[in-house]
């Protein structure tokens, strides 16, 4: 009997883990697309923000939640384009671009949430999704409640992570992009548009980091603040990098992470005379150890961060 308090502390913490990990890892994924066709994502963090505004918009406009992620991922997906202009065909620095993504969502988020919303810039609560429970299922020990009775994002994603990884490394289109990550002038040669490669892997790139910001916004908290992704995106970066460029190793990074995240709350709680900043801290110290443990002999895409142009020789 004594262990049963603990098996239910482990239960809340993989439940919690898990919905913690759902918006990292929409945007690991997008993040993966985006770097294995050649273009590093620095702004998963902005794109992160403009979709939970957008949810948020969405919602509150029509009342419906299904409307408010359609609205966030679109806004995601437009995000991804603007980023795509900057890189591929302006030839910008792009990580000097993608910090500007985040800048241009976090300074434009805010005045449109203040906008809309009112002085208090978001906290408007808006209608979402709620759990799914999972007949029979979701009743078993520890699993349970951790991968049964989640919302409809959370049960989507290891859905995508599935079809991302079968259209990688099973079709035609998944061997384009994963030569204009290599090897951009070779797939050119083979008759591969290296620049509609990667516009497109931008815009799903960015839509994938605007859905993690609608879970944000209608599984988590159900209301839209500034700035609410809160280092989420950079997390999701650290998550590519352990996840080796594979949407599988991203994600699953990313449940780590979530899990981290998901023990500095409990941590919170149960030392209340405990400065709160001191666990803060938890997921990105998480995030700096395991890149310097496990990242050794890890190689990018060849490709990724350079400006490919047809004309140069």
């Amino acid at each position: 009997m004594s262990f049963l308090p603990d098996i239910g502390l482990i239960a809340v913490l993989l439940a919690s883990g898990v919905r913690l990990a759902t918006p990292i890892g929409f945007a690991a994924l997008g993040g993966v697309l985006a770097e294995r066709s050649g273009v590093y994502n620095v702004g998963l963090e902005g794109m992160m923000l403009w979709g939970a505004f957008g949810a948020a918009a969405g919602t509150y406009l029509t009342g419906s939640p299904v409307a408010g992620l359609f609205a966030g991922i679109l806004l995601g997906a437009v995000a991804g384009l603007l980023l795509a202009l900057l890189c591929v065909s302006l030839a910008v620095n792009q990580l000097v671009a993608g910090i500007a993504i985040n800048l241009l969502c976090a300074g434009l988020t805010a005045f449109l949430a203040r906008a809309m919303f009112g002085i208090a810039g978001g906290g408007t609560a808006v209608s979402g999704f709620a759990s799914l429970p999972v007949p029979y299922l979701s009743g078993l020990p520890l699993i349970g409640p951790a991968l049964f009775n989640q919302d409809p994002l959370a049960y989507m994603l290891p859905v995508l992570v599935a079809a991302i990884t079968i259209c990688l490394y099973r079709t035609q289109a998944g061997l384009r992009l994963r030569a204009a990550g290599e090897s951009p002038r070779a797939a050119d040669s083979a008759g591969v548009n290296v620049t509609a490669v990667r516009y497109v892997s931008l815009a799903l790139s960015g839509a994938f980091a605007a859905a993690g910001g609608c879970h944000l916004v209608l599984c988590q908290v159900y209301i839209f603040s500034e700035g609410m992704s809160a280092g989420k995106g950079f997390i999701a970066l650290a998550a590519i990098i352990l996840g080796r460029w594979h949407p599988v190793g991203a994600v699953v990074a990313a449940l780590f992470f979530g899990l981290c995240d998901a023990l500095q709350l409990q941590l919170q709680f149960s030392n209340p005379l405990v400065p709160y900043q001191i666990f803060l801290i938890l997921p990105f110290a998480a995030s700096l150890v395991a890149l310097g443990w496990f990242n050794k002999g890890t190689r990018q895409p060849a490709a990724t961060g350079t400006v490919f142009d047809r004309e140069a020789r």
